[in-house]
């Protein structure tokens, strides 16, 4: 299997839905400070199920939700949804009738 997007809506610093495409074999997340390269990475670690606040670098676990800013609204809810290409079957089992797997929190 092979990760290749990863959706969010919400988490920490992407309030509007957004995708990442992953294409290729490897793949660098580049950018100056402040964009949201840490956060992309930290929402594939929320996805998988971190719980521990310190882990996400926030206070409470609720942090990982958009708080809002001087010109944007908070919003209630975030999600991150993980797209797996599995047409090779190497998730296993029953899953392997699957080209396509997603997991979302």
């Amino acid at each position: 299997m092979r990760l290749t997007h990863i959706k969010l809506a919400g988490f920490k610093s992407f309030v509007d839905p957004t995708t990442v495409h992953l294409h290729g074999q490897r793949v660098g997340v580049v950018g100056p400070n402040g964009c949201g390269k840490s956060n992309v990475m930290e929402s594939v670690r929320w996805v998988l199920g971190e719980s521990s606040a310190k882990e996400m670098r926030a206070d409470a676990m609720d942090a990982v939700i958009f708080n809002g800013s001087s010109n944007r609204k908070p919003i209630s809810r975030a999600s991150v949804e993980l797209i797996f290409d599995n047409s090779f079957g190497g998730a296993g089992g029953e899953w392997n009738q699957y080209a396509e797997i997603s997991v979302k929190r």
